[in-house]
């Protein structure tokens, strides 16, 4: 035995030294990488900063009091084994998201109790894990100039919405942007079920369902983005089940309820409209006509400008599904259906954030932890605009000032809504970029086909 025990000493005794050996090779590697891009070590230590900050203002600045309550109590109603979606509710009134929301939020009670300040710690963790996504996000696209990226942080609202408030919107929109991620590595197919999982937390994320079924019709043919769109339906499906099963009338009905009229009070956009024209349909239903045909004038005349616009560029992609289809057996057709058109990282990104942009800007009402649908992408728009730096930091640092008058009144409102204009103007006569790697789409990634 002594034998062993020595053997097995010396053999210990010489893996330490290897072990350290590898560290400092990898400590070494990273050093190098962050001084080779100043801009990513830049990202690093904001991301190491934030953290610090977020970590204080858990610790010293008091919970805000707002949903929190009505969601355990809404989750309480589940984890009892209500199924049906009209008895499950919260101070606040009846549970109006779908099942994913009830998932995370079972999970976050399981894990905290239900103690406040134990789910802060998590949604710090998100936050910062959030941050992190967006910042890759940025450094992928290379849109903004190194010290711009601190923007991303010097959001007073932001902190407050992810870490004091607890709102299902932050987790959301982490999914979504790790969504974008696999967009960006071109994997459509995942990307669409991420997406879905976000939806499932709140419906506010199918504001980017528009712009990105256009990217997948460039991305892929139409038997992948067929194939994706099941995806992102078996998702809702699988999550729903439970309560499709049971009770699938109130399920629908109040989980993807899109007819939800907003207290007025709480607006932050439109609150210079008065109430009774605010809560009226035919304001929603203009509302509505100005979202599809901005949709429609950026789809035609800068998304898919490079095609020969929008009818020219779906023209192509159905005329290529015809020859597909009456010539398979006996021609090839690769550019039609083998191969994968690599769409470029910035158009991506472009077309998904200001198609979500011209959602808010069309949106009825806007409470404050909406603004988590679209800080993120901010810089990234202003950056797209031919603004000059002053008047791109004049626009940005204008709107985190109206998302911080409380409560807002009719001039914080009209500011908001003049700044947002600026910038959808600043975005058309932004010139469009070319959307794709090259002129050869590629064979190699064909698994998203």
């Amino acid at each position: 035995m002594e034998p062993r025990r020595q053997r097995f000493t010396k053999e210990s005794m010489s893996i330490q030294p290897a072990a350290k050996e590898n560290l400092s090779q990898i400590q070494q590697g990273l050093i190098s990488i962050l001084l080779k891009n100043p801009k990513l070590a830049f990202a690093v230590a904001l991301l190491l900063i934030d953290t610090l900050v977020t970590a204080l203002i858990i610790s010293y600045v008091p919970y805000t009091k707002i949903d929190w309550d009505a969601y355990m109590s809404q989750v309480s109603g589940f984890l009892g084994g209500e199924r049906d979606y009209r008895n499950l509710k919260g101070d606040t009134g009846p549970l109006v998201y779908p099942a994913g929301f009830l998932y995370v939020y079972s999970a976050i009670r399981v894990v905290t109790g239900g103690e406040v300040s134990a789910a802060q710690i998590l949604f710090g963790i998100n936050y910062v894990v959030n941050l992190g996504i967006v910042l890759y996000i940025y450094m992928k696209t290379d849109v903004l100039p190194w010290w711009a990226l601190c923007l991303l942080c010097v959001s007073k609202r932001l902190h407050s919405i992810f870490v004091l408030r607890l709102f299902n919107d932050c987790l959301a929109m982490t999914l979504l942007h790790s969504s974008m991620v696999a967009l960006l590595h071109q994997k459509w197919h995942l990307g669409l079920i991420i997406f879905s999982g976000a939806v499932s937390i709140k419906m506010n994320v199918l504001l980017y369902a528009p712009p990105l079924l256009l990217l997948m019709v460039k991305a892929m043919h139409f038997g992948a983005v067929i194939t994706a769109l099941a995806c992102a339906a078996i998702v809702q499906i699988l999550l729903g089940l439970p309560f499709i099963i049971s009770h699938p009338v109130a399920y629908l009905s109040r989980a993807f309820n899109l007819g939800r009229v907003f207290i007025h009070f709480w607006s932050v956009n439109f609150k210079f409209v008065p109430e009774p024209i605010f809560v009226s349909k035919w304001f929603a239903l203009s509302l509505l006509i100005v979202h599809l045909l901005l949709l429609t004038a950026f789809a035609h005349y800068r998304w898919c400008k490079h095609e020969g616009g929008l009818p020219s560029f779906l023209h192509s992609k159905f005329d290529c599904l015809k020859l597909k289809v009456a010539f398979t057996s006996s021609f090839p057709l690769r550019k039609c259906s083998s191969t994968v058109t690599i769409v470029k990282n910035e158009h991506i990104v472009t077309t998904m954030f200001v198609g979500n942009f011209i959602g808010i800007l069309c949106a009825r009402s806007l409470h404050y932890q909406f603004y988590s649908w679209y800080f993120y992408g901010l810089p990234y728009l202003l950056w797209r605009t031919p603004f000059p730096t002053f008047l791109r930091l004049l626009l940005f640092f204008g709107v985190e000032y109206c998302w911080n008058v409380y409560p807002s009144n009719g001039y914080s409102s009209a500011m908001l809504l003049c700044f947002h204009l600026v910038i959808l103007w600043g975005l058309w006569n932004a010139p469009p970029e070319y959307p794709y790697v090259d002129d050869k789409p590629s064979s190699t990634r064909d698994k998203d086909q």
